[in-house]
């Protein structure tokens, strides 16, 4: 069994999309179910965690219609203002709906070097667990301190870091990323994705061995119970197709037994985000 635990839909809109430059016209137009069933079949793919690419309820509504209407979308991760008044009756709200299994925010894209910090924001994510909801941590390799600090206020909530927070592969640059990815696998309520790695390469001249030394960082960290399979599709295709980001992951732990390698193809992802298969 495979279980994707990272990808995507939205139908484009130029003004909302704005991080989907000019660089990214091969995703600046729709993706939906219908565009990707094809490949999870090919591929094997049981089923699918579909995480939010817009800061808007009316992006976790859409999300939960279309899990509604497609069978293999297993989880949502959607999006939600943590940081307002009535977080409470928000997410007392979205707990009725049995595809939302968390939420995550867009801290990559803040500007605001505190922003783990804000009272405002740990309020919100102090309400996730009574509801066991999860939370996705969008970061980059820069914010990879800040979140060590934030995590360990929360140690009975369930993190997972998405794109094994965007280390610097293009330019082979390894610390202080690995450190501090170290730092972070501590916390044993934390998992992590092994997803997004190839958009951090360059897009269009890369080997699979450029991947090895973060993965082995990843690995050694996190161990074989902790992280999940995640494709980033659609975004994934702006430097591989589908069967490439999947072929990276084969061929890095062919080795391992298969009991590991269930776990981090489906047993991690069921777990974490309570699929129902």
């Amino acid at each position: 069994m495979k279980i994707d635990s990272h990808q995507h839909f939205w139908k484009y809109d130029p003004i909302r999309d704005t991080w989907i430059n000019q660089k990214m016209k091969a995703i600046q137009k729709d993706f939906l179910p219908k565009d990707i069933t094809n490949t999870l079949n090919i591929h094997e793919i049981d089923g699918t965690v579909v995480v939010q690419a817009d800061q808007s309820e009316n992006e976790t509504n859409f999300l939960i219609e279309l899990a509604n209407e497609n069978e293999f979308i297993k989880g949502i991760v959607g999006w939600v203002d943590l940081q307002s008044d009535d977080i409470i009756d928000r997410l007392a709200y979205y707990s009725s709906f049995k595809h939302l299994k968390g939420f995550r925010h867009v801290i990559q894209g803040e500007s605001d070097p505190l922003f783990f910090d804000r009272k405002s924001f740990k309020n919100g994510i102090s309400a996730l667990e009574p509801h066991g909801f999860t939370y996705d941590i969008l970061i980059n390799n820069k914010q990879l301190s800040a979140a060590n600090h934030f995590i360990k206020e929360f140690p009975n909530q369930k993190f997972v870091l998405d794109h094994i927070a965007k280390p610097n592969i293009q330019s082979n640059i390894m610390e202080p990323w690995a450190k501090q990815i170290r730092e972070l696998a501590k916390n044993e309520n934390v998992m992590c994705k092994l997803s997004g790695i190839v958009t951090e390469n360059d897009w269009h001249l890369w080997n699979e061995s450029d991947f090895k030394p973060y993965l082995d960082v990843v690995f050694e960290a996190f161990g074989t119970k902790r992280l999940m399979f995640g494709s980033d599709w659609p975004v994934c295709i702006l430097a591989a197709a589908y069967g490439q980001v999947l072929e990276i992951i084969e061929n890095y732990i062919k080795d391992l037994s298969m009991n590991e390698q269930r776990e981090i193809w489906s047993e991690n992802a069921i777990n974490f985000y309570s699929l129902s298969i």
